[in-house]
């Protein structure tokens, strides 16, 4: 988005994977603000600043995902944007992003995922009704190995996505 010429924030908890995402957007040209703090610190301090808010392989990994939904409604404007991205939980989505993206293709560290932690869609629609985003779009994410390239394509077994707008005042 920074490419295409978009201001944009980058948040993360870690002082470590905000370096590293430093030295990418300067090696990269871009200019992105990166800000070490949580979701929620940064949508006290920042109520409804952002027209499109990203949430993309995330909640999987925090302590408590129904509160980073919420916060990020409390971060975009009326009749702004806000996507996600997670992985479902099922026997397939932990084949498939456990067994065969940390065992068997190597594209993350063993251990980077919980299936515990993995989200049905019900479950962040229900997270997404309790606040002021209303679902617009839920596509399945689909990987192909062969090509080393993602499509959006029907089917939420696996990884999915989903697009919401905020209630407009």
């Amino acid at each position: 988005m920074a490419r295409e010429g978009a201001t944009v924030t980058g948040l993360d908890m870690g002082a470590e994977p905000l370096q590293v995402a430093r030295l990418h957007a300067l090696e990269s040209g871009i200019q992105v603000d990166y800000v070490q703090e949580t979701v929620e610190e940064h949508a006290a301090k920042h109520p409804q600043q952002y027209d499109v808010v990203t949430c993309m392989e995330m909640l999987e990994h925090v302590p408590d995902p129904q509160s980073v939904v919420h916060a990020c409604a409390r971060l975009v404007k009326p009749g702004g944007q806000v996507f996600f991205s997670t992985i479902n939980r099922n026997g397939k989505a932990w084949l498939m992003a456990v067994v065969g993206a940390e065992y068997v293709m190597k594209m993350v560290p063993k251990g980077t995922h919980d299936v515990k932690k993995f989200i049905k869609p019900a479950e962040l629609l229900g997270w997404v009704d309790q606040t002021t985003l209303k679902e617009q779009h839920i596509i399945g994410l689909h990987y192909n190995p062969l090509t080393n390239t993602f499509k959006l394509a029907p089917g939420v077994d696996v990884n999915y996505m989903l697009h919401t707008t905020a209630k407009q005042d």
